[in-house]
């Protein structure tokens, strides 16, 4: 008999559950022995992989009750209700985003640390075109800066800055490898998750106030993410 779940990979900061099994009592075994077995998938968020229909609220309940934060859904069957339950939607594996280059040159500038020069260069880029749905800019090294905006089902991700001089309608993460300096400036904010430092928040919990406004989202050990207006 197969196994009724199977932990794969990570789409950023997240972790896929694949579920391989209609029988919610199997799952549930499953998921229960997985987090037993492996303390680590305690408070990890995850994307749910599901082929089958499935009562998403009583597998999200059952989930948060051991330890494991559900965030979303691959799209396919599962859709209604993860919009019913106000969950995100994720591309399908058949349906990857479009990794794209930046289409300008980079700009190397030499970045100074506290109490000590480090002469290795970082490397900011600068995206001149739209990001459409389907595309996803990955630029590590250095800030990168969009002037075209990101349209819904697109993602843009950078280890430091992130700035958009124009709408951000999509994925929008900074500080993809931990900085918890980094930020994200956006001239027109309404994006479908944001992330600083690996700390997320989806659209729906995003202060109303900050929607299609000029925002700045940076990241407090204690707060978490920071939502300001700019020039406000």
């Amino acid at each position: 008999m197969s196994k009724p779940i199977q932990l794969s990979g990570k789409m950023l900061a997240f972790s896929r559950i694949k579920i391989l099994s209609d029988s919610m009592s199997d799952i549930q075994t499953a998921l229960g022995e997985l987090v037993n077995s492996n303390k680590a998938t305690t408070g990890i968020p995850v994307v749910i992989d599901s082929k089958s229909m499935l009562a998403l609220d009583t597998l999200i309940d059952f989930m948060w009750s051991i330890g494991i934060q559900p965030i979303g859904v691959i799209d396919g069957i599962l859709n209604a209700q993860a919009k019913q339950l106000r969950l995100a939607i994720f591309p399908a594996d058949g349906k990857r985003i479009e990794r794209l280059a930046p289409k300008t040159d980079s700009i190397e500038q030499p970045i100074q640390q506290a109490q000590q020069t480090d002469t290795s260069p970082i490397t900011s880029s600068i995206h001149t075109q739209m990001v459409r749905s389907g595309q996803s800019i990955h630029h590590f090294g250095g800030d990168l800066t969009v002037v075209g905006g990101v349209n819904h089902g697109a993602e843009v991700i950078t280890d430091n800055s992130l700035h958009i001089y124009s709408h951000g309608l999509g994925r929008l993460v900074a500080g993809a490898t931990g900085d918890k300096h980094a930020r994200i400036f956006c001239q027109k904010f309404n994006p479908t998750l944001v992330s600083v430092a690996g700390t997320y928040c989806l659209r729906e919990d995003i202060p109303s106030q900050m929607i299609d406004q000029a925002v700045q989202v940076s990241y407090d050990e204690v707060k978490g993410l920071v939502f300001s207006l700019i020039n406000s």
